[in-house]
């Protein structure tokens, strides 16, 4: 081979080898991209329509999921990164990678055990009615028959469809459910304790049954099988809730007079 011929092969070979990297690269940019996922990054699936739980100011979400999740994060030398979308898109979202953990006041039910495992609980919670105020309706047993407003995905949701006779209106938005009831398109509401004391708040004519629909506990949902993580999280929250960073964060956005 004359030293033309050499140096022409190793210019091919070069490029090749150039090219070859370059693809290397951009197939590991493309799969960080789809994941939508960094290796030091933990990214929440949520519903921030979940007031106090999760919900906007500005073009940040906070609230009690959004603070604890971002104490769990840093326990773990992690950086947090929370994605908005529909409450039923949140367990998908686990299951197929493309978020890491649910936190939304989620409840622990054995439905949805069969999807994902949960960690330790970390909240209590109630589902609770919310009416007009001149409603006949006085507890769960006057359900029976009525039609009742739910948001989508929710144990809310879940446990209405178990009520004898119900017509249940499902909504994407818990705020939407409420809206139709003070347009008297519905007869009730069933939706998580702390969120209706919002929504009860800031409309008129309506009241929260003393009553509640049912009671739960919430925990935050990650992929099947995903023991390592799962561990981790658990861990993180025993820490949170022994130095009292859980009460403190619940506190913050729940008064002491709120919290029955």
């Amino acid at each position: 081979m004359n030293m033309k011929k050499l140096i022409s092969t190793l210019l091919i070979a070069a490029c090749v080898f150039s090219l070859a990297a370059c693809g290397s690269k951009k197939e590991e940019t493309e799969s960080k991209e789809e994941s939508g996922k960094e290796s030091d990054t933990l990214v929440m699936a949520t519903n921030a329509e979940f007031p106090p739980y999760e919900y906007y100011e500005g073009d940040e979400v906070v609230g009690i999921d959004a603070e604890i999740a971002q104490a769990i994060a840093e326990e773990l030398g992690m950086t947090l990164k929370i994605e908005d979308m529909a409450f039923d898109s949140i367990i998908p979202a686990v299951t197929s990678g493309k978020a890491d953990f649910g936190a939304a006041g989620m409840t622990v039910t054995e439905d949805r055990k069969k999807n994902v495992d949960f960690t330790d609980t970390y909240a209590t919670a109630t589902q609770v009615i919310i009416v007009k105020e001149d409603s006949d309706i006085a507890g769960p047993d006057d359900l029976v028959g009525k039609k009742i407003g739910v948001q989508l995905g929710t144990t809310g949701d879940i446990y209405a469809g178990d009520i004898e006779d119900a017509e249940v209106e499902q909504y994407n938005k818990g705020f939407e459910a409420v809206q139709a009831l003070t347009q008297g398109k519905i007869d009730a509401v069933v939706i998580d304790g702390e969120p209706a004391k919002e929504f009860v708040a800031q409309a008129e004519g309506l009241k929260i049954l003393d009553e509640a629909f049912t009671e739960e506990e919430y925990a935050i949902a990650v992929a099947k099988g995903n023991d390592d993580l799962r561990e981790k999280i658990n861990d993180a929250l025993a820490k949170l809730k022994e130095s009292g960073k859980i009460d403190e964060i619940v506190a913050k956005y729940i008064s002491a007079d709120d919290a029955e």
